[in-house]
């Protein structure tokens, strides 16, 4: 399936939205929640799937089913214009970082993220799992066992926390935080390795295991994973509720 071609234009520097431009009949899809504002003449419907999906119902709830493998909702936003003329909607990452706008020819057609990186993509993408190929990815590489695959002819837009930095690795070997890396190239090898000796590991403050990304291709790499930051808020929480200021007032 062919993918619409959208146009967009992405705001802000640090919270950023992205506005997506669709002719009549275009359409694109989002995660549930993301959308911020939307022009009259869009309709958006939430749907199973990703429009892709051949094997009719059926297909769709294997789609969906797989969504949920990955921790994400089992149903995707598709939003249409219906309208007469170019009409816009936008849509904006839970959390503050970057937007990130991907052109799909130019991975041979896939690219492989985080379960929680995908925002929103032109109609035609097709959104499915991938398994990271050794089980100590999944089990100590704190980035999930399970990924999301993006595949299509057209542009995706994924979303990241903090700052946004492209490798491009030519027969190299990159070494990253497993919760800082975004988006990969399919081609690379994805591993995860120990990070050192066991005092390093210990007490390097580095965690125990490090993402290893061999080959030849392109990673999206973010300064700031949601989860480190929910780690330090959380960290920073009174335990004692009760230990809080609190404020009473009294009846005159």
């Amino acid at each position: 399936m062919t993918s619409h071609e959208i146009d967009y234009e992405i705001f802000g520097s640090d919270l950023q939205m992205v506005e997506i431009e669709l002719d009549p009949g275009e359409t694109v899809i989002a995660e549930a929640g993301a959308m911020c504002y939307l022009e009259s003449g869009i309709e958006f419907e939430a749907k199973m799937g990703d429009g892709t999906d051949a094997g009719g119902f059926f297909g769709k709830l294997a789609s969906a089913g797989k969504r949920m493998l990955a921790g994400e909702s089992l149903f995707l936003t598709h939003f249409t214009n219906h309208g007469n003329g170019k009409k816009r909607v936008s849509f904006a990452a839970p959390y503050p970082g970057k937007i990130i706008p991907i052109d799909l020819t130019n991975f041979n057609g896939s690219i492989l993220c985080q379960s929680d990186a995908f925002l929103c993509a032109a109609m035609g993408t097709k959104i499915s799992i991938a398994f990271t190929q050794k089980l100590g990815a999944g089990f100590f590489g704190g980035a999930g066992f399970i990924l999301q695959k993006l595949v299509g002819d057209g542009k995706i837009f994924v979303h990241s926390g903090g700052t946004i930095i492209k490798k491009e690795l030519v027969n190299d070997t990159l070494r990253v935080d497993p919760g800082c890396i975004v988006a990969f190239s399919e081609g690379l090898d994805y591993s995860i390795e120990r990070s050192g000796g066991l005092k390093t590991m210990f007490f390097g403050g580095e965690g125990l295991f490090l993402a290893t990304l061999r080959g030849t291709g392109t990673a999206y790499v973010q300064s700031l994973p949601f989860s480190r930051l929910a780690d330090k808020i959380i960290a920073r929480v009174p335990k004692d509720s009760s230990s809080s200021s609190s404020i009473s007032f009294k009846k005159d």
